[in-house]
C-alpha cells in the first residue's frame, strides 16, 4: 500500500514540530539561569502596569514612571522578606516535627507487622544516615560565596527586564500593530486575574487565622500566612498546608476535635475555590483544572521556584491573548469575482 504524499508530509511536519519543541524545552532549562530572572521581570512589569498607566495620567514622564516601579517594587520584595522571613523560617522549622509525627505513625504501624527489635536496628540506622545526609546538604563558606554572584546576577536581570520593558512597553506593542489590541488586554487580564487572587488569598488568609485561633491551634499567623502562600500554587499548596495542619490537629489534640484544624481550613478552601474566585475573577478567566495543574508542574521542573510562580499568570496572558487575537481575514478569490463592465 502506498502512502499518499500529503499524509508523509503532515508526519514530517509533526516530526519536525515535536523535535524542535524538545530542542526549545532543552535549551530553556540549560539556560534557566537567564531566561528565568527575564520571564519573572516580564511577568511582574505586567502585573504593575496599571501603576504604570496611572503614573502616566498624572503626567510623570515614562523614564520616571519607570523608575518608581522598579523602587517600588523593590520595596515591597524588601518588606515582605522582612515582615514573612521570620514567619516563613517558623514554618520551615515545623518540617522536622512534622516529619517526627509522620515517622512515628509508620513506626507504631510496621510495629504490629514486624519484630520491634528490627524495626528499632532499621530506624537507627536511617537516622543516622539522613544525619549524615543533612550534614552533606549544609551549605559552606565556600557555597554562599559561589551562590552569590549568581543570584546578584540574576537580581540584576530581572530588574534590567523589568525595567526597560517597563520604559519600552508602547514601542514594544508598537511594532506589532495588528495584535497590540490583543497584548494590551492580555496584560489587562493577567493584571487582574494577580491582584483579585491576591485579594482573594489575603481573604482566605485572614479567615484562616480567625479559625485557627478559635480552634486552639499554636501560632494560629503562622498558619494564615501559609494559607496566604501556598495558595497561589494552586491544589499543590492547599494539599500541603492541608495535611501539614492534619498532622499538627492530631499532634495537639486528642480525638475527633483533632480533625478540627485541617476540616476547618478544608471548608474555608473549598468556599474560596467553588465560589468567591469564580464570582470575584469572572468565568472568562476560569482555566482548566488539569491544564492549570500540568503547567504549574511543567513550571517547577523547568524553572524551580520561579518557574512555578510565573507559570499561572503566563498561562492566562496566553489564553486571553489567543482568545482576542484578531483573525486573518480570507482573501477573495478574483478569478471568481464578477467582472466589471
Amino acid at each position: 500500500m502506498i502512502t499518499p504524499p500529503e499524509t508523509l508530509a503532515r508526519v514530517q511536519t509533526v516530526c519536525i514540530a515535536l523535535v524542535a519543541l524538545v530542542t526549545v524545552v532543552a535549551a530553556m532549562q540549560l539556560a534557566k539561569g537567564l531566561l528565568a530572572p527575564v520571564a519573572l521581570g516580564l511577568v511582574v512589569a505586567i502585573i504593575a502596569a496599571p501603576g504604570m498607566r496611572l503614573l502616566a495620567r498624572l503626567g510623570i514622564p515614562r523614564a520616571v514612571s519607570a523608575s518608581i516601579s522598579l523602587v517600588c517594587v523593590g520595596a515591597v520584595t524588601v518588606l515582605l522578606i522582612a515582615g514573612l522571613g521570620p514567619i516563613v523560617m517558623d514554618l520551615i522549622a515545623q518540617v522536622p516535627r512534622i516529619e517526627d509525627e509522620i515517622r512515628w505513625w509508620v513506626i507504631e504501624a510496621s510495629r504490629a507487622i514486624r519484630g520491634l527489635e528490627t524495626m528499632q536496628t532499621e530506624i537507627a540506622e536511617r537516622l543516622a544516615k539522613e544525619g549524615d545526609a543533612v550534614e552533606d546538604a549544609m551549605p559552606t563558606l565556600l557555597d554562599a560565596l559561589w551562590v552569590a554572584p549568581n543570584f546578584a546576577a540574576q537580581l540584576l536581570t530581572f530588574a534590567g527586564t523589568f525595567f526597560f520593558f517597563t520604559l519600552t512597553q508602547n514601542e514594544i506593542y508598537g511594532t506589532f500593530k495588528k495584535q497590540s489590541e490583543a497584548l494590551r488586554h492580555a496584560d489587562k487580564a493577567v493584571s487582574h486575574y494577580f491582584l483579585t487572587v491576591t485579594a482573594i488569598n489575603g481573604g482566605l488568609g485572614l479567615a484562616v487565622f480567625a479559625a485557627m485561633t478559635l480552634i486552639g491551634v499554636p501560632n494560629p499567623i503562622l498558619w494564615a500566612t501559609a494559607a496566604f502562600i501556598l495558595n497561589f500554587v494552586l491544589y499543590l499548596g492547599p494539599v500541603l498546608l492541608l495535611l501539614a495542619l492534619g498532622v499538627v490537629g492530631i499532634s495537639e489534640f486528642g480525638g475527633a476535635y483533632s480533625l478540627l484544624p485541617g476540616l476547618s481550613y478544608l471548608l474555608l478552601n473549598m468556599t474560596e475555590a467553588q465560589f468567591v474566585t469564580p464570582t470575584l475573577v469572572g468565568q472568562r478567566l476560569q482555566l482548566n483544572p488539569l491544564v492549570v495543574f500540568l503547567a504549574i508542574l511543567f513550571g517547577l521542573w523547568l524553572w524551580g521556584p520561579i518557574g512555578g510562580i510565573i507559570s499561572l499568570p503566563m498561562l492566562v496572558w496566553l489564553i486571553a491573548y489567543l482568545a482576542h487575537r484578531p483573525q486573518p481575514q480570507p482573501q477573495p478569490d478574483t478569478d471568481l469575482a464578477p467582472t466589471q463592465a
